[in-house]
């Protein structure tokens, strides 16, 4: 049953389109010969001076280019503040596809945007019991050459975004040239070990105007990740001859995948003040198969298929934007249709079989269409006598998910007095979301500037929901500031989740507690879920240095309420004859928090050489579950417990420093490190309460990096390195908070040419 009697549809399109007038202004009688020469006033709009937050991150062009940047940029984005990879949730299943982490809290409260749009395609994938999904996330539809920037917004600054923002925010900023130009990019990559996949990578960018007001951009890249060998880490078993085959079956190491990406664009400007960009793309990703499974489970037919391709991920997406700047403010507004088709072999959707494929012949497809627009208007205007940047806008969002070509199991529900079977329940699930917002930055004095946000948004799901927050910067000096902030950011409920048709089965051992071995047990999805919530806090010093020093030191604190995981409460039965099983659905779970110290340091230390640190340290990281007790169908008595679990696996503490060395006026040399602290096991399942067992843990580590750049001439530059020079070998044992493989140690060589 969905909450409001409204339904929201993507025939409202653009939504609201801003048309302002606003008008300021007086006039002084001095005297003829009197002149009064005043300092003009700059005020920054609420987006600048929300990208000067303590939370903000900006990898400039230039920074991916002297990096070893592989695949995928999250690569790059890992070495922030506040930033770590990891899985989907805090099981460590499907461990090797780790995605960006933003302060602890997992990489589905990440928004990815491309030139601030929105990128859903990770969510057409299949979301497990345990919160998993077997996807790269979104965070390689870009290759690294074709990026002008990348905006890293962490923690109240991010409250501004809407849905999905509740960590954070990635804003992948793409090239955009006018002039004519045509750019192409060479990169290989080579482990020194014969069991790690190497890469390749090729693209091209290239630009013409068609006249005095159009420009066409074209922009191919081609990439081909090889995937580790599936024997890469048997050497973690602890097996013997009473060990069965199925219990000492390794885990499997990093799959590879095959990038095909094209976009085309039109830039056309009517005159000096509109622009619009009309744009086409298209990508596809296809696997190659390392006999991986959610729960590490090999089988003849996941081995026989190694190497192959055994799923694909395309993204077509389609979009306009405008920006227009006028003498009373500006305007920016977009329409984007995403459309994302997730094919892959035939998985088993019940207990140990989950996650594991089971033919080589049929497949499950997921087919994902996402209407996005936004419109925003920024005025220069005055509050209360005092300069401010207003910001007011509109943005809508209408998703659909067509999953009637994956195979769920079919269960007829007693739920109080109701019946009803769950094949009978709609498969292709939608969900409409209008926003509006207010956002202003203003002069309160010569030395504090607040800004303060508003938020409304109207789902035809789960109603409504009231954000925004408030940031501060006061100056203490030209040099000392202390700034800080609070935002109440929100997630919707992702399609899957949504759904009363998507069932999963457990045997027995995924049942909660306490009726473990009790099963089996079914979970559906619930149309009924609230939106996650969370308080984003933050405060903290900066000091910007005349002699090029800069340096924040940050405590954050982020309250995360209503989170959404499969279920523990008993909302019904499944009869089958004269035996009854329990039923379960995705809840709303009420306590989680994470908290935490970042800092950072850069510093000249000479003419050509440059001193770049950075430190995170995780305070608090958990969710609590409370289960209430019960009794099992043998009539043991079981008491309710309170456990509490971390919201995702990353390090206790990161530091990442780095040493840019203008050795001459071609060559750059920047050596890099990162260190990880150690990383704890999970004593408690989130999502079944049960005791895990677990004892191995990812003891502390430092991975170091060489990188080169040389400028050839001024249209060839060479780069190349060797990551994890030391050959630090961190191996997935599927144990504990082992989950994943670190690549050892390799070489890379890069062109770059312009013409």
């Amino acid at each position: 049953m969905r909450k409001g009697g409204y339904a929201l549809r993507a025939g409202t399109a653009l939504g609201l389109l801003l048309s302002l007038n606003v008008a300021s202004g007086f006039a002084q009688d001095t005297g003829a010969d009197d002149v009064i020469v005043l300092d003009p006033i700059v005020i920054s709009s609420y987006e600048e001076e929300v990208l000067q937050s303590l939370g903000v991150s900006v990898i400039s062009s230039e920074e991916i280019s002297e990096r070893a940047v592989a695949n995928d940029i999250s690569e790059i984005v890992r070495k922030m503040p506040g930033v770590n990879l990891t899985g989907a949730s805090s099981s460590g299943q499907r461990g090797n596809q780790r995605q960006i982490d933003i302060r602890g809290m997992g990489p589905e409260n990440v928004l990815i945007l491309i030139d601030g749009k929105p990128v859903l395609s990770r969510t057409a994938i299949k979301m497990g019991r345990g919160g998993e999904r077997d996807t790269r996330g979104d965070s390689n539809w870009v290759p690294a050459e074709m990026i002008e920037r990348i905006e890293v917004i962490r923690g109240p600054a991010a409250a501004r975004y809407g849905s999905g923002a509740a960590g954070g925010v990635v804003n992948i900023i793409t090239k955009q040239p006018e002039d004519e130009t045509f750019n192409i990019n060479l990169r290989y990559n080579q482990p020194e070990s014969n069991l790690e996949g190497g890469d390749a990578r090729v693209n091209f960018l290239w630009a013409k105007p068609l006249n005095e007001n159009v420009t066409l951009r074209l922009t191919g890249n081609y990439n081909k990740s090889e995937a580790d060998d599936p024997d890469i880490n048997d050497d973690t078993q602890d097996c013997d001859a009473s060990t069965s085959a199925e219990d000492c079956a390794s885990p499997a190491g990093v799959e590879g995948v095959v990038n095909k990406d094209l976009t085309a664009a039109l830039d056309w400007r009517p005159n000096a003040d509109n622009k619009f960009v009309f744009e086409l793309g298209y990508s596809r990703q296809g696997n190659i198969y390392t006999a991986d499974s959610q729960l590490s489970r090999e089988t003849d037919t996941t081995l026989s298929l190694v190497g192959e391709e055994t799923n694909t991920v395309k993204r077509a997406n389609a979009s306009i934007s405008h920006e227009g700047r006028y003498a009373w403010g500006d305007i920016d507004s977009y329409i984007q249709y995403e459309h994302t088709d997730n094919r892959r072999l035939s998985e088993g959707t019940a207990g140990g079989v989950e996650g594991t494929i089971n033919t080589t012949t049929e497949y499950d497809e997921s087919k994902l269409d996402v209407l996005s627009a936004k419109s925003e208007a920024d005025i220069e205007t005055k509050f209360f006598g005092k300069d401010m940047a207003l910001t007011v806008g509109t943005e809508f969002r209408y998703e659909k998910l067509d999953m009637s070509e994956i195979s769920f199991s079919s269960v007829a529900l007693d739920i109080g007095d109701t019946s009803a079977d769950s094949s009978e329940n709609d498969l292709t699930p939608d969900q409409s979301t209008l926003g509006l917002y207010a956002e202003g930055n203003i002069l309160a004095t010569d030395r504090l500037t607040i800004s303060p946000a508003i938020r409304l948004d109207v789902a035809d799901t789960f109603g409504t929901n009231l954000s925004g927050g408030l940031n501060a910067t006061y100056e203490f000096d030209s040099g000392w500031s202390v700034k800080g902030g609070v935002g109440r950011a929100f997630k919707a409920p992702n399609l899957y989740q949504l759904s009363e048709g998507y069932v999963y089965t457990t045997r027995g051992n995924g049942c909660p507690y306490p009726y473990k071995g009790d099963g089996p047990c079914y979970v559906l999805g619930n149309s009924d879920l609230d939106a996650e919530t969370s308080w984003n806090k933050e405060i903290g010093f900066a000091y910007a240095g005349a002699e090029g020093i800069n340096a924040t030191l940050t405590y954050f604190h982020n309250d995360y309420k209503d989170k959404i995981q499969s279920g523990t409460t008993q909302v019904g039965t499944y009869t089958v004859g004269s035996s009854t099983y329990r039923v379960y659905q995705w809840e709303n779970i009420p306590d989680s928090e994470t908290s935490g110290l970042e800092g950072s340091f850069q510093a000249p230390l000479g003419d050509r050489l440059n001193m770049s640190v950075n430190a995170t340290y995780m305070l608090t990281s958990k969710q609590t579950l409370h289960i209430d007790g019960g009794t099992t169908s043998g009539g043991v008595a079981y008491d309710a417990i309170t456990v509490e679990a971390p919201l995702s696996l990353v390090p206790d503490y990161t530091i990442n420093a780095s040493f840019e060395w203008q050795a001459t006026d071609r060559l750059t040399v920047i050596p890099a490190l990162t260190h990880y602290g150690e990383v704890d096991v999970t004593d408690y399942s989130a999502h079944t309460g049960e005791a895990t067992g677990d004892t191995e843990t990812v003891d502390p580590y430092t991975l170091v990096d060489l990188s080169l750049k040389y400028e050839l001439n001024d249209t060839v530059t060479l780069t190349g390195g060797v990551t994890n020079l030391f050959d630090t070998s961190i191996k997935r044992s599927g144990n504990g908070s082992q989950t994943y493989n670190e690549p050892g140690r390799a070489f890379y060589v890069g062109l770059s040419a312009t013409f």
